[in-house]
């Protein structure tokens, strides 16, 4: 395994030492030019944009593993480690402060001191999209004392957490509406090249996204916030154009080169049973065929074969033959991180709920698998949609039997108007997961609050008391709180662990995961 450090794509900033020879060299940059352009404040966002997403030990090995997108060929630490819940790695908190609270701090106090409330408010909209995604793998945060000078800093309880965000996309949403013709972000903004009503869009579909993650522990604030990002004049996102992608600016696809460079992951077993038992269509934009031809005896009509995440895994090289991620993928120059599909299956959910303006349930679930097929360009989803008999397959581990797994999944794709809430929640999520692949931190948190899809268990389970015990017919349900701030912010954690509502393990459901009826 190899650890990548993203480097800063663009640094430049105005109220550094060494500027003054600038002042005086008539061919220098000087801090009016750098005004004059927005650089002073826009040079900070492809940095913090690009760094929303880490790399192999903060999402390949946590996420993409437990949520059984991907899976490793590769036994580290003698397969010991956080795919069989033995917590090894747990660095995305200090890749997000970083990369993004340390960054964006800056730039909301030079925006502000400059009079440039857009850009302020971008950094905001850009620092709540970031904790939102890391209070998925810790529960509370440090984010309302962030940057406090006190020895002990406190962390936000995630009931806090939530209410605040929405209270801040308010205000942002104040901002950009007042003035949705601002040039501003164009030079700075991959996304959506400057275009504040997109950025809207994206703000009310982040904050549906968030109220659906609260339905089931706080039923009428996720209401009240759900109905007011449906109905928000400046819409949500509905279409592929509008989708949330970030950039690479110019780098490889991260994912890819932990695949085809180092060889330390490959397709899952549970893809492998879902798609090939669906005969979905996305199969072959999201997967190459296994080299390894022999391992895929079990349904020769389809050459795909994956890992399970959570395995018995000995040697490297026994599954390096196994399905790549699509090559395709390595020439990627952004990456999806909140798209149209993912806000119909929203749409979907809301609608079971009885949210209003949130429309028909069937609708929204099949626009939202017409969308992915077509963001993929992949063929027959007509017939896709209208299969009611293929399920999911069993997996067979040629390597070692000892992972085999009979699937739990017995839900079809056709829509059933006459099932049961819970049983049509059930096709949502599966499709949901389905469609997610390649940003997998919303399914993992939708996989810990409805039970959806049912994915299999791991069959190498080394949690303990060090880290938590997770049963055997259980999954992991967050990260311990980090190492650093355990020795440098001890009352703090201590604080935090009992916002947490529970001890500091891995066995510890965050506030959203009740454990309760989805209904």
């Amino acid at each position: 395994m190899k650890k990548f450090i993203i480097i800063s794509i663009i640094g430049l900033t105005a109220c550094t030492s060494g500027w003054e020879e600038f002042n005086t060299n008539p061919y220098g940059v000087t801090d009016k030019m750098l005004e004059q352009d927005f650089n002073n404040v826009g040079a900070f966002y492809p940095s913090m944009l690009y760094n929303l997403f880490a790399w192999q030990v903060e999402h390949n090995l946590v996420n993409d593993t437990y949520i059984r997108h991907l899976g490793t060929p590769t036994p580290f630490v003698s397969g010991r480690n956080n795919t069989t819940y033995y917590i090894t790695w747990n660095s995305f908190w200090s890749n997000q402060y970083t990369n993004i609270m340390a960054p964006s701090r800056q730039v909301i106090q030079i925006a502000e001191e400059g009079g440039y409330p857009e850009f302020a408010s971008w950094a905001k909209l850009i620092q709540i999209t970031s904790m939102t995604r890391l209070s998925a793998y810790h529960g509370p945060l440090i984010y309302s004392n962030y940057g406090s000078p006190e020895d002990v800093i406190l962390y936000d309880s995630e009931e806090t957490l939530y209410n605040t965000w929405f209270s801040e996309l308010d205000e942002i949403m104040k901002v950009f509406s007042a003035n949705p013709d601002y040039p501003g972000l164009v030079n700075f903004d991959a996304t959506y090249s400057g275009d504040m009503r997109k950025w809207m869009r994206y703000i009310n579909s982040l904050r549906l996204q968030l109220a659906i993650r609260i339905s089931k522990v706080s039923p009428q604030l996720a209401k009240t916030q759900g109905e007011k990002a449906i109905s928000d004049p400046a819409g949500l996102i509905l279409t592929n154009d509008n989708n949330m992608y970030t950039s690479l600016y110019g780098a490889t696809f991260p994912p890819s080169i932990i695949d085809f460079e180092w060889d330390d992951t490959r397709m899952s077993a549970t893809m492998e049973s879902v798609l090939i038992g669906y005969k979905d269509g996305r199969i072959s934009k999201y997967f190459d065929e296994a080299t390894n031809k022999a391992a895929c005896s079990d349904h020769p009509d389809y050459m795909y074969k994956g890992i399970r995440c959570g395995a018995w895994v000995e040697v490297k090289d026994d599954r390096l033959g196994f399905s790549h991620m699509n090559t395709a993928l390595r020439s990627w120059t952004k990456r999806p991180l909140l798209t149209s599909s993912d806000v119909l299956f929203n749409l979907a959910e809301a609608a079971l709920r009885g949210w209003n303006g949130a429309g028909s349930a069937k609708d929204n679930y099949e626009n939202g698998v017409r969308n992915s097929f077509s963001e993929w360009k992949a063929e027959g989803v007509d017939e896709y949609l209208a299969d009611n008999t293929s399920t999911p397959i069993d997996y067979i581990d040629p390597i070692d039997h000892r992972n085999d797994f009979i699937s739990r999944m017995e839900i079809t794709v056709k829509w059933d108007e006459s099932a049961s809430n819970e049983e049509k929640l059930e096709r949502i999520m599966t499709q949901k997961w389905i469609a997610g692949y390649m940003n997998s931190i919303e399914n993992w948190v939708d996989h810990r609050r409805t039970g959806y899809p049912k994915l299999p268990y791991n069959s190498r389970n080394d949690s303990n008391a060090d880290w938590g015990v997770i049963a055997a017919d259980d999954f992991l349900k967050r990260m311990p709180f980090v190492t650093a701030e355990r020795n440098n912010n001890p009352q703090g954690v201590a604080d935090a662990t009992q916002k947490l509502g529970g001890p500091d393990l891995i066995s510890t459901r965050l506030w959203w995961d009740t454990g309760g009826p989805n209904f």
